[in-house]
């Protein structure tokens, strides 16, 4: 019998999936669910059993949260990577991990196909068909979502005729959940002045009752994480605990309008309290320790990279170059970020480091300093302003000034 492997999350799409790929075309079907963070102990079992009930005849469980801050999240800290100014690339780099191993599975079964179950209107089609025709080009790529075009409903309706009970919530709302965040799409998220209420949330309640603030210190080396309040923890215990501390704030949440691979535009909710306060503590940093160029020039490719990553581009041999650049500007991101949450807010309210280029002994903004003499600034203002200063000699008559 034919064989092909699944990306499967358990939800309703890809549930809806694997009985097709069964019952319709024919498949033996072997899931992978890739755990990026979103799934507890209890999650995987269910998703293991649902498997099961759908009758596949492989199931696998990949940990990949490691493979996953290793290869992605780092670099989004360190690149201060939000797509339009305020997205944190929540998903994007975790469809490249799940596509990763889809394709290891493949190859390790034998199968002569690969399948995923994202819609024809989405990003998420892009970034498993791009990883997909890279890795493993010989493999044929099958998107019964995408590829009959049905909604949810009729999808829930025919799932329910075949036997399988479905969840009514998820006919309204799908979620991504990973260790760098949820995103939240359906109902509300369609029109743009419309906003989902309090119990779609899943990772962000706001107190009933305002409560006191608190002040939580993050340190890193080398531009990544490294302690949260002087205890010792790796990345992803950094995320995790940072998601629940901020998280029990109501902080983190977010609502994200772009332009999607396809040039439409796209909305999303999202709940992101690590990342978001991650990237501000981080950046916040660096403006102490890199000089205006660094930042300028790393900025500007960080922007680059999130966007590449984001629009499913990660294989692009351009990628491993920006990185070099990103990782050679952190050498010196060494230090602490001192944070302020209340309810629903946050703020950068300290940083401190060994290489920090504020030096109150040789030089204080508006004040003193010890590095040049009223003779050197004088003569630095008038030559600092000579380019300006013959434009408007030269065309005096033209300006309207």
């Amino acid at each position: 019998m034919k064989k092909v492997v699944l990306a499967f999350s358990g939800g309703l799409d890809t549930s809806f999936c694997a009985l097709y790929l069964k019952k319709e075309m024919g498949y033996s079907v072997t899931t992978v669910t890739v755990d990026t963070g979103g799934f507890s102990e209890e999650e995987l079992k269910n998703i293991e059993a649902r498997a099961t009930s759908l009758g596949v005849d492989r199931h696998i469980t990949v940990d990949a949260k490691k493979f996953v801050y290793e290869k992605f999240i780092s670099y989004i800290i360190k690149a201060n990577a939000l797509r339009g100014g305020v997205y944190p690339l929540s998903v994007g780099a975790e469809r490249v991990a799940q596509a990763i191993e889809v394709v290891k599975t493949a190859k390790e079964v034998g199968a002569e196909a690969v399948a995923h179950g994202s819609t024809g209107a989405g990003n998420d089609q892009v970034r498993f068909d791009v990883a997909f025709n890279v890795l493993a080009p010989e493999l044929k790529v099958i998107t019964p979502i995408r590829s009959l075009g049905w909604l949810r409903e009729k999808e829930a309706e025919w799932l329910k005729k075949n036997g399988i009970e479905v969840d009514p919530t998820v006919k309204d709302y799908s979620y991504n959940e990973g260790l760098w965040g949820t995103t939240i799409g359906g109902k509300q998220t369609h029109d743009p002045w419309d906003f989902p209420p309090e119990d779609v949330f899943l990772k962000t309640k706001v107190r009933s009752t305002k409560e006191e603030e608190i002040t939580i210190t993050i340190d890193f080396e080398n531009g990544l994480p490294v302690s949260l309040n002087g205890e010792k923890k790796d990345g992803i215990e950094i995320i995790q605990k940072l998601n629940d501390i901020a998280g029990s704030f109501g902080v983190g949440r977010g609502v994200h309008i772009g332009d999607t691979i396809f040039g439409i535009k796209g909305r999303i909710i999202f709940e992101a309290p690590a990342p978001i306060i991650l990237i501000a503590a981080h950046r916040e940093l660096e403006k102490l320790v890199l000089t205006k160029n660094q930042r300028f020039w790393k900025d500007h490719l960080g922007q680059v990279y999130g966007d590449m990553l984001h629009e499913g581009q990660y294989f692009d041999p351009v990628m491993r170059d920006i990185e070099a650049m990103i990782d050679s500007s952190q050498r010196y991101v060494n230090g602490s970020s001192k944070i302020q949450i209340k309810q629903e807010s946050f703020m950068v309210i300290g940083v401190k480091s060994p290489n920090s280029m504020i030096r109150t002994d040789l030089a204080t903004y508006g004040e003193v300093q010890n590095l040049w003499d009223w003779r050197d600034a004088e003569g630095f203002c008038k030559i600092y302003g000579i380019p300006q200063r013959l434009f408007n000699m030269i065309n005096r008559d033209k300006l309207n000034l």
